[in-house]
Formats: structure tokens, sequence, C-alpha cells
């Protein structure tokens, strides 16, 4: 199945990343190619994106169902295709490592299904691990911005 898992360290408390990644709103701006979100529920969103696989640039539309909240340390979802026959699941977890500083972990596993899954999932492969980065680290340099005036 088509992953990407990145792990940083970030300048900032556990406690400092969960305010951040504990509120939707304010993180999913940050996925490439974001388009738009709307909060249905506090455990469930859809959301759109532009992403680029190559020579196919798609615009997705997914819903985002929050399976577990660890407070303070780690949010689960799954990932269900709207406008796309794809399932996926990930979650972002961190760990203190000092007083005021984690390490954080983004992973994203997406699996597209149906016709087009032989041609589409090779694809995914190239980019999820680029995606999740992009994703992992602009949440962390989000958080030190907001927290590293202390």
């Amino acid at each position: 199945m088509p992953s990407g898992l990145h792990k940083m360290q970030v300048e900032a408390s556990v406690e400092e990343l969960w305010k951040y990644v504990s509120v939707m709103d304010v993180w999913a701006p940050l996925v490439p190619g974001y388009i738009d979100h709307k909060i249905l529920s506090e455990s469930e969103s859809t959301w759109k994106f532009k992403t680029d696989m190559g020579f196919l640039k798609k615009k997705i539309h997914l819903k985002v169902d929050i399976t577990d909240w660890q407070e303070p340390s780690k949010v689960t979802f799954n990932l269900t295709g709207i406008n796309e026959r794809f399932q996926g699941h990930g979650f972002f977890e961190s760990e203190s490592i000092g007083k005021d500083t984690s390490n954080m972990t983004g992973y994203l596993e997406i699996n597209a299904e149906g016709p087009l899954a032989k041609m589409v999932n090779p694809l995914l492969n190239s980019i999820l691990p680029e995606m999740t980065t992009e994703l992992t680290e602009a949440v962390a340099y989000k958080v030190e911005g907001i927290y590293s005036s202390r």
C-alpha cells in the first residue's frame, strides 16, 4: 500500500504541538495543494486539494474521520475518497525529548481502488513520501513560529 512517513525534531513541547494539531481548522490549510475544508463534527471533516501526480493532475475531495485523540501525543485518522475511489489512514505523533523539544512523526497511507488502481497506486508510491514530508514540516515550522518567542 502506498505510504509516506516523516520524522523530525521540533523546537516545541509535546503540549504545544498538541494545542496545534488538535484543532483541524488551523492545520488543514497546510496540506499540499489545499483548496478548502469543512468541519462536520469534532471528528469528521471534508477536505479538497489539488495533487500533481506527474502527468495526472487531480482535484481530490476526501472525508477525514478522526479515529483517536490521544492527548497530548497522537491523533489518528482515516481517509475516504469522495470523488475518487481510495481508502487510507494516517497519524501525527509526538514524543518529548526535552523541555521544549519533541520528535514529531507524520504518516500517510493511501490505496487507490477500482479500475485505475494499477495506474494510480504506483504514482501514489512516488508522491506520498514527499507529501507527508511537506505536511509534517509545515505543521512543525508553524508550531515553532508560534512558540519560539518563549
